[in-house]
Formats: C-alpha cells, structure tokens, sequence
C-alpha cells in the first residue's frame, strides 16, 4: 500500500504480538512484551512512524490500518493483564491461607522488637556512664517544643507541613517532633549536674517510604555541669559509637546549625563493617547548648555550660544491623522480628 506498510507487514507485527502476549505467563513477562511490542522501538511504532513518508493521499488509510492494529494490541495487553493479575491473586490467596479449624502451636518462641532491643542497648550504654534515663509526654506543648529551644517564631519547623499541630490551635499543643523537650523538663525538674538521655517515639509529616516514617525513635542526650567543652562532647560520642558499632568505629564532628547549640555540628561515624565496605556515616547532630536554652531553663551560662545530642534508632538499625526498608520496623510482622530473636 505504501513504501515499507502493507496488510501483510501490519498482520505480521499484529500476528507476533497476539503470540507473545498469549504466551506471557506472569505480570513481569507481560511487562516485557508489552516493551517489545508497543515500545517506541517495537514493529508496530516503526510502522507508525513510516506514516510520515506516505503519499498524502493514503495517509489516512495507512494511519487507519495502524492504528487499528495498535489498537487491538493494546486491547490484547489489557485483556491478558487482568487474566494474570487475577491468577496471581488467586495463588497468593491459596499460597496464604490459613486453616482456622487447625489446633494452634502451643509453643512459639516470640521475639521482642530490635528497635526496642537497640534502645534498651544505647540506654544501657549510658547508664554504664552514670547517665539518668528520662521521659516526657508525647503530647507537648508548643513552648517546650520549639519556644525553649530557641526556634524563632516563624522557623521552618513549625510550618504544618513539618509539625502535628492539635486542636484548637489556641491551646499550642503538638506532637512532639524531637525528644528535646525532655532535656529542658529535665533542667527545669532535676538538680545540676545534669546528665540526662532522652529516647522515645517522635511524629512527623514525613512520608511512609523506605527511609522515612511519620512516626519514629529518637534518642536525644543533655550534659549541663560546670567547664563542659566540645571535647567532653566528642569523648562521649566516640564511646558510645564504639560500644554499639565495635571498637574499629570512631567519629568526627563536621560544622552544622541547630537553634538549639552553638557551635553546632553533624556527626559522622566511621562504620567498619558496612555491607558496603567501611566508610564514614552521617548519624545526627550535637553541639554546645546555646545560652538561650540554658536561659530558658533558668540556668545561668555564665556558670554553667552543656552539651546535647540527638540519633535515630530506626537509621541506628539499619546502619548496625543492614535493614533496608523503614517500612519493614514499622508494619508489625512478627517475621522481622524473629530473624533478631532475643539480642540485637
């Protein structure tokens, strides 16, 4: 009918792609021959393409010709898709189910959660250096969370699409978004020296992904006593990295911004056993206490100084222990667990 297009070219290419597309026998098969055969370099799209070269007067018979047969093709993939998701279901449904008239195992060896393992291990660790542990309430008020912390009022942490704000807004309550709130309940409440770690569970509006969850574990830590130096900060760090990565790792404080400390710096760990190959690792922030937090605690920074820091357990687990999704700490399948079984 024209240069390169004919009935005959445009049944082959139909013909072949009915076949393969019959002979797919799983999502991901199917997936590959709908590349090969609607792809842009697939028969059908070559011959679509030689539309351009026809005489004008066969264009729009050519055009018909073609795209009728695309379309049956496509209509052919459509078809055979909801046939293999349907049996795919089908199996997994049969590959699942469970025979409720069974008699349960009266034995089955549980397993607690690694986050709580790893935290009960960091906890451990301070306590090993005369660290208090200490907790506070999930729901806080906006002071504790921001105010005292030296976060201005129009800081980008307080935005709604950073922070769970509570109803009504008048009453400056949120959920938490970090464990800092416990350090300035604990220089409010507790006498000095103050050495205090702070873990507990911490909300967000980030995204349920592989790398993120609005609802997480942190670990937070306060030093206030008299004379303290970054160098005191950086003895603790390399010792607790030490006690939970393995005598091998060690740290290295890089220049940061937090409201909260000044100087302010991101800590790296030098990760031994990576699965990678060992390299360094940025895990959380620390730095000197600003005065204005020792302020607002009623603390005078003239006489006193501190130190704090702050880590996630959930990155702490997939560092130490190869985890590759968030997701899989966070959905309750007891499996995930069990492969930790009692230590971490």
């Amino acid at each position: 009918m024209s240069q390169g297009i004919s009935d005959s070219h445009v049944q082959h290419a139909v013909d072949a792609a009915l076949a393969a597309i019959s002979g797919a026998s799983s999502s991901a098969a199917l997936k590959t021959v709908a590349t090969e055969h609607t792809g842009d370099k697939s028969p059908l799209a070559h011959l679509n393409a030689q539309l351009r070269d026809a005489p004008p007067e066969k264009k729009a018979a050519l055009g018909k010709l073609v795209g009728g047969a695309r379309g049956r093709v496509a209509q052919a993939l459509k078809d055979r898709e909801a046939e293999i998701n349907a049996a795919e279901q089908a199996a997994r449904l049969t590959a699942e189910r469970v025979d409720v008239t069974a008699l349960p195992s009266r034995f089955r060896e549980g397993a607690r959660h690694p986050l709580s393992l790893l935290q009960d291990r960091v906890c451990d660790v301070f306590v090993g250096m005369g660290w208090e542990i200490a907790e506070g309430p999930e729901l806080e008020s906006e002071w504790f969370n921001f105010d005292a912390l030296n976060f201005d009022a129009d800081h980008p942490a307080r935005a709604m699409q950073d922070t769970f704000f509570i109803d009504p807004p008048e009453h400056h309550l949120v959920l938490r978004t970090h464990t800092s709130p416990v350090q300035v309940r604990s220089m409010l409440e507790r006498p000095l020296p103050l050495y205090v770690l702070a873990p507990g569970r911490v909300f967000r509006t980030d995204e349920f992904d592989a790398t993120h969850l609005p609802v997480f574990t942190q670990f937070e830590g306060i030093a206030v006593d008299h004379g303290l130096t970054m160098a005191h900060l950086k003895g603790t760090l390399d010792h607790f990295v030490k006690a939970i990565f393995g005598p091998e790792a060690m740290i290295r404080l890089r220049p940061s911004y937090f409201p909260f400390t000044e100087p302010s710096a991101e800590l790296d760990f030098w990760h031994p056993t990576f699965a990678g190959g060992a390299r360094w690792i940025e895990w959380g922030g620390c730095g000197m206490v600003h005065p204005h937090v020792l302020r607002s605690a009623g603390i005078d920074p003239d006489e006193y100084s501190g130190f704090a820091f702050g880590m996630g357990v959930e990155r702490g687990l997939m560092l130490r222990n190869g985890v590759q999704d968030m997701r899989d700490m966070a959905e309750g399948d007891i499996r995930f667990s069990q492969q930790f079984g009692m230590v971490v």
